[in-house]
């Protein structure tokens, strides 16, 4: 007999499986003898009170054989022969893209600008250590995308734009950890998504697609308000190319400036939108470890045995805008994300034990097109993008000219005060004090001040100088939009012509992404002629 029951259990019981069998076999007037099998089908921590409790929702099975093993491996024909389908951006949206083609029966043909996987390492050392600034491969650029080497969260509120847990199982079938399966907040982290991205692009070979690396979308070819290819720059050769094809996937990413640049200049519509900017904080992992578990900062190794390191969700209403907490990171390191010389951008990740000494999150405002509007007359639609491009220089700048990336500690830039001395920071290329709380924008500056001041309530001991901020944190979405047809999801103007996920304006996050993937290979499917 198969049963289902959720459980409340303490951190060290939900550690130790005999004592869940004693647990569910009392729930159910039974014997721990009888269970033969279970299985955790959802677990979350619920640490609101200093009784911390773990939530497990468990599937049982009493006197029975227990169940096969699931089979998550991808099973699809080959699609060498079909028709084909450009997808432009091997990010999560672009494989993801591929993978659904060919279950439709469609070829895809994979166009990515940046480096395979394994290669993109040293463009990253070169940021690290030399400040050196690849513009087609970097933590942005390359196989997988962003999420490959900034962090790999799975967390999303997407379910109702598609089937998270596909999502999640073809992750597990290219060799993530089932336990993604399992967890409210899953995650795979940094030090393994490069081997599950290079499975997904060898599944893509197998059955039929092409991959091709540093290969860089330089023109669309359009006939008669369709698109018929893409032309492209061989960036290892430095000859053209040509693809050919009656469908494109536009899943370029939110940092692909050329391509909207491209847009506009051939007169196909894109627009402004909303976004959000700011910095990143980073606290010891302690600190919030403590704060979060309702314990001394002694406690926090006992706590920490059953425990996963602590995470944090803040929002303000500053000023009539939202300030909050993004791509929060337990255990984490701050990295350098720019995608061109002459500008400083960070974001952060973990990995998969989230073992680091540091918990680092941006800390973002949204921005509206009325703060860019000065952008607007010359800039139009791209607006956004130009003020989004100077808050990068002014950190370039404001850090001396290299990927060194301008800090404050957190206090100190609540109280609008240079801080003298700078903590140790997780950042490689480095920090160099500087007066952020007047270097920001005034728009930005003083919510991040009334922000803070308001976490600070939320969670005593947060506003600490043990803390730093470190500017700037700019590339949380895309500040323009790609407009689609609600319903074939192709532009309105360019038939063939699918924008999509972060870059397009339609997802944030690796699994919302790689969603709206699978919806334009499914329009595609779908809509086809």
């Amino acid at each position: 007999m198969k049963n289902e029951l959720n459980l409340v259990v303490s951190p060290e019981e939900a550690a130790n499986e005999i004592r869940i069998k004693e647990i569910a076999a009392k729930q159910l007037f039974t014997s721990p003898e009888n269970i033969t099998f279970f299985k955790v089908l959802k677990r979350s921590v619920d640490a609101r009170s200093r009784n911390i409790k773990i939530n497990l929702r468990i599937e049982i099975y009493i006197n029975e054989t227990p169940p096969q093993a699931t089979d998550y491996t991808f099973h699809a024909p080959n699609a060498s022969t079909k028709q084909p389908v450009i997808v432009v951006g091997a990010g999560p949206a672009g494989l993801f893209a591929a993978l659904q083609l060919i279950e439709n029966g469609l070829k895809p043909i994979v166009i990515e600008r940046g480096k395979d996987v394994k290669s993109r390492r040293r463009d990253l050392a070169a940021i690290n250590k030399e400040h050196i600034v690849n513009p087609h491969s970097n933590y942005c650029f390359g196989e997988g995308g962003a999420g490959t080497y900034s962090d790999g969260k799975l967390y999303t509120r997407s379910t109702k734009r598609g089937d998270v847990n596909k999502v999640l199982e073809l992750f597990v079938g290219h060799g993530a950890d089932e336990n993604i399966l399992v967890e409210a907040h899953p995650h795979i982290g940094t030090n393994k998504l490069p081997k599950i991205i290079q499975a997904m692009r060898q599944t893509i070979i197998d059955h039929g697609g092409e991959v091709h690396f540093e290969t860089h979308v330089i023109d669309f070819i359009i006939k008669n308000n369709a698109v018929k290819g893409v032309v492209c720059n061989d960036l290892k050769n430095n000859t053209t190319l040509e693809f050919t094809a009656d469908n494109v996937i536009l899943a370029t990413g939110h940092s692909a400036r050329d391509i909207f640049e491209l847009l506009h200049k051939k007169n196909i519509l894109i627009e402004g939108k909303t976004f959000a900017m700011g910095v990143r904080v980073e606290h010891p992992q302690a600190l919030i470890d403590s704060l979060q578990y309702h314990c001394t900062m002694n406690d926090v190794e006992k706590k920490r045995d059953y425990l996963p390191a602590a995470s944090y969700s803040l929002v303000h209403q500053a000023m009539g805008r939202g300030v909050y907490s993004f791509c929060m990171c337990p255990g984490g390191i701050i990295a350098p994300c720019a995608t061109s010389p002459g500008e400083v951008v960070t974001n952060g990740w973990s990995p998969s034990k989230r073992n680091n000494p540091f918990a680092n999150s941006g800390i973002v405002v949204t921005i509206e097109p009325e703060d860019y509007h000065k952008y607007a007359q010359q800039h139009g639609p791209l607006a956004g993008l130009r003020y989004q491009q100077a808050l990068e220089q002014m950190a370039f700048m404001a850090g001396g000219g290299t990927q060194t990336a301008p800090a404050q500690r957190l206090q100190d830039f609540v109280s609008s005060k240079l801080s003298s001395s700078l903590p140790d920071v997780s950042y490689q290329p480095g920090i160099s004090s500087a007066p952020l709380h007047s270097l920001l924008p005034a728009e930005i500056g003083k919510r991040l001040q009334m922000g803070f001041k308001e976490f600070g309530n939320k969670m005593r001991g947060y506003l600490s100088n043990d803390a730093v901020i470190v500017g700037v944190e700019s590339r949380t979405s895309s500040p323009v939009r790609i407009p689609r047809d609600t319903e074939t999801l192709q532009h309105p103007q360019i038939k063939g012509l699918y924008p999509c996920a972060e870059g397009a304006g339609y997802a944030g996050g690796i699994v919302s992404a790689a969603i709206d993937g699978q919806k334009c290979a499914n329009a595609i499917h779908q809509f086809k002629v």
